[in-house]
């Protein structure tokens, strides 16, 4: 059993999933029109809602289903495909992961689909700095005794730019997790989750943060660390 295993969330938390959203409704409008983007986007938001997690491929699949003859789906895969996910990691976010292996066992944990979340997280250099340790769940805050299997641990630390999954593995692991959350994406500043979770143990404006002496201090202070 590890004294400490640090768990990372994705999208909007060491990647700025909001801007690669923004380069795809961009590019969509581009090759395909208002329209398409329209249609695109509303078979994305119906598969979140039915699945629970973003599935862009999914997404494209039902989008060339309502139309088998146009071709436009190509120019959308290869874009998908091809995307530069690294120049899309937030500043610090490969630094952090480095660093915070000194500290414990860092994992990636986060949800998505089988093919293309696997695919960002290799393209942006991630599978490579945690050196493999990466869980894709469904649910992941549903999910947690698959982590415990896994990658069994005294203590957890959790950075996740959703209150509502830090309050949610709060509740399952208690004062066995500290929880981190970096204010970055859409959910980090809607106002509405804002008010409706606690907040967490320890709160950033950036992943970038997590390199500042005062926040490894603080988690040293905790107990938190190896050494």
């Amino acid at each position: 059993m590890d004294p400490l295993v640090i768990l990372f969330d994705v999208d909007n938390t060491l990647l700025d999933n909001d801007a690669i959203v923004a380069d795809l409704r961009h590019h969509l409008e581009q090759v395909a029109g208002p329209k398409s983007v329209e249609r695109y986007f509303q078979e994305f938001e119906e598969i979140r809602e039915e699945m629970g997690y973003a599935d862009y491929l999914g997404a494209l699949q039902h989008y060339r289903a309502e139309d088998p003859y146009d071709a436009d789906f190509m120019r959308i895969s290869f874009y998908l495909l091809s995307y530069p996910f690294r120049q899309r990691l937030f500043p610090g976010a490969l630094e952090v992961a480095e660093e915070y292996s000194k500290l414990g066992t860092t994992v990636i944990l986060t949800d998505g689909d089988v093919v293309f979340q696997p695919w960002k997280i290799v393209r942006s250099g991630l599978y490579e700095a945690f050196e493999g340790r990466v869980m894709i769940q469904i649910h992941k805050e549903k999910e947690l005794f698959c982590v415990e299997q896994r990658f069994p641990a005294e203590r957890f630390i959790l950075v996740d730019d959703k209150l509502r999954l830090l309050h949610e593995t709060k509740k399952v692991w208690g004062d066995r997790l500290t929880t981190i959350f970096p204010k970055q994406g859409h959910y980090a500043h809607d106002p509405k989750i804002l008010a409706a979770y606690p907040p967490a143990d320890i709160a950033v404006d950036g992943i970038g943060d997590l390199l500042d002496e005062g926040v490894r201090e603080r988690l040293k202070e905790c107990g938190l660390g190896r050494g």
